[in-house]
């Protein structure tokens, strides 16, 4: 996509192409929690590899840690896009009966963790922390300290790459919580659903942060027939919306560029939408690296499938 102003932009060598950037010139990603909207991380990986954007380094939050770690596990941008596309309730959501007796009210959760814990196992392409070909950091929160506990690379790292990261995504009331060591762990995003003050902590020269979360409004009424689940992670997404906005308003860091992808009015596990979640987010990147490279209009021979989408609809 050429140079990309201020951010990504490369040397000149003599000829007049590109150089490539050098270690600790290139830019972290901050891949941040939403449920499946999260999906819409694929494709912003999509739209930075045509790019050429160098990515140094990931710090991941809940679904954010889950493609964060298949990307920096060295997964094939096809495949994991094929597989973002192909998911289905019963991958990752099967109800615990326990739920659903007269003292379901005392279960840990409504769902299992077991098909969520196999399909972060199926999504990995590897399962150690020395394997991953991008430092990568994760969160979850600690039940009983409410403290948030990172895990990766220079972090917490005597637990299991998918073990840290089902903590990271187990959320509260939908899945039990992760036993490590002495401490049970909840979803990060109950902490700070996206690590932009952990990437500056970790001397990030740039962070690309990739916001999923929820804001708008909603219609209240549809939210409550959902029933209590649905009131639950509505909560969840105000909460964490507005600690997110905070942050954003009052960012001290280092340069940040944040990609917010169209998502309001849609709900974690909306996986009826899955595909527009992964074409948005391919969208909202590919927008944001022409704003910051505006004179590097695509060539014809770049035209992508979504321009070819974009063509089609206008004729």
């Amino acid at each position: 996509m050429g140079r990309l102003r201020d951010w990504f932009r490369r040397t000149l060598d003599s000829s007049g192409k590109p150089t490539p950037l050098q270690e600790g010139e290139g830019v972290w990603l901050v891949l941040g929690g939403g449920g499946l909207k999260g999906l819409a991380h694929v494709g912003a990986w999509k739209a930075l590899q045509e790019a050429d954007v160098q990515v140094e380094g990931i710090v991941g939050t809940s679904i954010g840690a889950l493609v964060g770690a298949a990307i920096a596990g060295g997964a094939p941008p096809a495949e994991l896009e094929e597989r973002a596309r192909s998911v289905r309730p019963r991958d990752i959501a099967r109800l615990r009966r326990r739920a659903v007796w007269v003292n379901g009210l005392r279960s840990s959760s409504v769902l299992r963790a077991s098909p969520l814990q196999e399909y972060i196992l199926a999504s990995l392409p590897v399962h150690t922390w020395d394997e991953l070909r991008l430092p990568l950091q994760v969160n979850a929160v600690e039940l009983g300290s409410g403290e948030t506990t990172w895990f990766g690379v220079s972090a917490r790292a005597d637990v299991s790459l998918p073990e840290a990261i089902y903590a990271s995504t187990a959320l509260p009331v939908l899945y039990p919580p992760a036993r490590i060591g002495d401490g049970l762990f909840v979803d990060g995003g109950t902490g700070d659903a996206l690590g932009l003050a952990r990437a500056r902590d970790l001397d990030a020269p740039r962070i690309l942060a990739i916001d999923v979360g929820s804001g708008g409004t909603y219609d209240a009424a549809k939210i409550v027939e959902r029933g209590m689940v649905a009131i639950h992670q509505r909560v969840f997404s105000i909460q964490s919306g507005a600690a997110r906005r905070v942050m954003v308003e009052g960012w001290t860091g280092p340069p940040l560029a944040l990609i917010r992808p169209q998502l309001d009015g849609y709900g974690s596990f909306d996986f009826q939408h899955v595909d527009y979640f992964v074409d948005e987010g391919y969208r909202a990147t590919r927008e944001k690296l022409m704003e910051l490279s505006p004179e590097s209009e695509p060539s014809h021979g770049d035209e992508t499938e979504l321009d070819r989408r974009e063509a089609r609809s206008r004729s």
